[in-house]
């Protein structure tokens, strides 16, 4: 089931980046000051990067794009399939009556 709304808001992420690269402590460490776990802060970094073009990659903007693109495509599909099988029903119901 999709989340509404991410676990730990923006600011605390960037709060937490800042202090891995600046404090000169290591991430674990960081992450067990926090209570957040290795793996997450590992990867809010990762995107850190890849946002500031460190890295190549998904930046954050173009993955929430891509996840409404999806949304929307889905739904197109959806709306599709039921105007053919309106579509459908109406023309038997024509066809019916012709005879």
């Amino acid at each position: 089931m999709p989340r509404t709304r991410p676990p730990y808001p923006p600011e605390f992420r960037t709060e937490a980046i800042r202090l891995v690269r600046e404090s000169g402590r290591t991430m674990t460490e960081v992450a067990r000051d926090l209570g957040v776990s290795t793996e997450s802060l590992r990867n809010w970094i990762r995107q850190y990067e890849i946002d500031t073009g460190q890295h190549a990659g998904l930046t954050t903007a173009e993955r929430e794009e891509l996840q409404r693109l999806r949304r929307e495509n889905r739904i197109l599909r959806e709306e599709r399939e039921i105007l053919k099988k309106a579509a459908a029903f109406f023309a038997q119901e024509t066809n019916s009556r012709k005879k």
